[in-house]
């Protein structure tokens, strides 16, 4: 896929479909449920830049204590 690579990435399609997209995400995402017998007990993000740069990082809570969490980050470089 050498061919397209260098026409990434494309502002035009970056910014395609952003209004629409981020008021669904706002409306119906949440960072943390709670809820009797139920909730979150993991957040996880992964970005990844243009160069292949990936950085994962998990935050777990611990011992369904939603004061303590403890926090992982991986960081890696993606190979094509």
């Amino acid at each position: 896929f050498p061919a397209f690579s260098s026409q990434l990435p494309d502002p035009a399609i970056e910014d395609q479909g952003k209004d629409y997209i981020r008021p669904v995400l706002n409306k119906y995402s949440a960072l943390c449920v709670r809820c009797p017998g139920y909730g979150t007990r993991t957040n996880t993000v992964v970005l990844i830049d243009s160069q292949g740069h990936v950085t994962f990082t998990e935050r777990n809570m611990i011992n369904a204590d939603i004061n303590q969490w403890e926090t992982s980050t991986y960081e890696f470089k993606l190979h094509c």
